[in-house]
């Protein structure tokens, strides 16, 4: 194993202890679920959080209770006396080495804050509605490519265009001939609106998350 191997499993194994204290995992559940689904989502919260807090100059760190936890847990400082700043970039590093999110999709959310959260009224608003949004994209996701979810996670590729497909479908077609489908996508397409996500950014995270869903059905084979 070259050097550069051997400094990322340790980079690795250092950030899963790390993830272990954070989300409460005990130590049999580590190697399942560590770094899975569940975590991801936690750590785009915590991104989000500090975003905002970054963006609006909030203080109280209860107000922010994802970020609150991350921030103690890792004892990350608080950077130029602004909350926000030290987080989002810590945070930003964990889910690039651990999930391979690139630059484009943090700056989109980094966007996405900045033009709808004006206020800290805007904050749970904005919070909420990604939430409904995520739960809304994923059902979708689920219900349109059904058996297709089945196909290993060696087939990145085939995988990563069946979702884009999918996702270039809810944002475009009009057809669904499902009641219950046609109105989630309506909703869909109305929290994006407010969101302002690309067809990319969307694509990039619910491939992720699908992957993800994969990996915990089947760790001892899939890879991220």
């Amino acid at each position: 194993m070259s050097i550069k191997k051997c400094n990322f499993a340790a980079q690795k194994s250092k950030t899963m202890g790390i993830l272990q204290k954070i989300f409460g995992r005990k130590s049999a559940e580590t190697e399942t679920k560590v770094g899975g689904m569940e975590d991801f989502m936690t750590l785009i919260r915590v991104y989000f959080q500090a975003v905002m807090a970054a963006d609006l100059g909030i203080t109280n760190l209860n107000a922010l209770p994802d970020l609150r936890i991350f921030k103690t847990t890792l004892r990350v400082p608080t950077q130029g006396g602004k909350l926000g700043i030290g987080e989002k970039a810590r945070c930003k590093k964990m889910l690039k080495e651990m999930y391979d999110m690139d630059d484009q999709f943090f700056k989109e959310i980094d966007q996405s804050i900045h033009r709808r959260c004006k206020k800290i009224q805007d904050v749970q608003t904005y919070l909420l509605q990604f939430q409904a949004f995520v739960q809304d994209v994923m059902m979708l996701t689920s219900n349109l490519m059904k058996f297709k979810l089945r196909l290993p996670s060696i087939f990145k590729k085939t995988i990563y265009s069946m979702t884009e497909k999918t996702i270039h479908d809810i944002f475009t077609k009009n057809d669904y001939k499902d009641a219950g489908v046609l109105k989630t996508v309506v909703a869909v397409r109305e929290y994006n609106k407010r969101l302002g996500f690309s067809e990319k950014w969307v694509t990039d995270f619910t491939y992720r998350v699908v992957m993800l869903a994969k990996k915990e059905k089947q760790p001892q084979t899939d890879d991220k």
